[in-house]
């Protein structure tokens, strides 16, 4: 097997390091060039359900430059500022916007962790990891962080 991009999604959560070091050793292995992203969660579908005080684009637009900002810190503190790969912000439904992503990309692989959403936000919105699994045109490994 021929793994030319390696996509990493993470989600800034107190794991989101630990799956970076391992995407990134298996990269390594495979001498892969490694994608970062972040995919924040919209609720365009969910907006007639909230009441918002900006207007949705502003929303969005706020959370991206947020996100930007978030990435550009985690990757620098996680792996140093000499650390080079492609990273990006995503936005929309989860699993949808990594999976459009890897289309869009030729990802050949995707490395992520199993655990993210807890609760009530998983019952809202599923794993995001098992919608990417069911759905993926390439491999993917998943990582249980907790173990």
């Amino acid at each position: 097997m021929k793994v030319v991009n390696l996509l990493i999604p993470i989600d800034f959560s107190e794991n989101a390091d630990r799956i970076l070091t391992d995407g990134i050793f298996v990269a390594e292995k495979f001498g892969a060039e490694i994608h970062v992203v972040f995919a924040a969660q919209i609720f365009q579908d969910y907006s007639e359900f909230f009441v918002m005080h900006v207007p949705n684009i502003q929303y969005e637009e706020n959370i991206v430059a947020s996100a930007e900002k978030r990435m550009e810190a985690f990757l620098e503190k996680s792996q140093g500022e000499d650390f080079k790969c492609t990273h990006k912000i995503l936005s929309g439904d989860v699993a949808e916007s990594i999976l459009e992503y890897v289309e869009e990309e030729g990802i050949d692989m995707i490395v992520m962790g199993t655990h993210g959403y807890k609760g009530l936000d998983k019952i809202l919105f599923g794993s995001v990891a098992e919608k990417v699994v069911k759905m993926a045109k390439c491999p993917v490994l998943t990582i249980n962080p907790y173990r």
